[in-house]
């Protein structure tokens, strides 16, 4: 955890979903946190920590919850946020990488004209779990010339391995890691 040992435990605003979506899984629900002022301001801060020692340039957030961790994040630090989407979300040209999720595949794209100068690039999202998102979020970044200090997830799914997905030499931060 990335957190200083006088900051709020994240733990208290996650709420666990047994068999979510399907039996046997054990769903981390961040709404509560996102619900509640104190949680997500509390959520931002921590990031925040994480953003200002890494220095990024720009927020990258990966579609959906990304979104709304990175928008968060990068209007309380005043940097500019990038998304990557999914497939024939955004306008103009686009590079697009395809992966492989535990159960079938999917794609994500960012525009082509995102970066310029070669940014320093935080990538954020809600959760990492096998990490199979991050690393083709993390492929696509550097496909647009975005160079990436630093990956942040507000929890971590630790017996996952995604953070083994993940480049060598990259910071990967966790605010909860389950």
């Amino acid at each position: 955890m990335t957190s200083s040992p006088a900051s709020p435990d994240l733990r208290r605003w996650i709420r666990d979903i047994p068999d979510f979506p399907k039996p046997g899984i054990l769903f981390r629900d961040l709404t509560p946190l996102m619900r509640d002022p104190a949680g997500w301001r509390e959520t931002v801060r921590q990031l925040a920590e994480i953003t200002e020692r890494l220095k990024p340039d720009l927020i990258v957030g990966i579609e959906s919850r990304g979104f709304i961790v990175g928008t968060s994040l990068a209007t309380a630090l005043g940097l500019g946020f990038v998304p990557v989407r999914k497939p024939g979300k955004l306008p103009g040209e686009v590079h697009g990488v395809d992966y492989e999720l535990e159960y079938g595949s999917d794609r994500l794209e960012i525009q082509v004209d995102g970066f310029e100068a070669s940014p320093r690039i935080l990538i954020v999202d809600d959760l990492l779990a096998t990490g199979g998102t991050a690393e083709a979020c993390g492929q696509l970044v550097r496909l647009a010339g975005g160079d990436i200090v630093g990956f942040a997830f507000v929890v971590e799914l630790a017996d996952l391995g995604g953070r083994q997905r993940l480049p060598a030499g990259v910071a990967v931060e966790s605010l909860v890691t389950f």
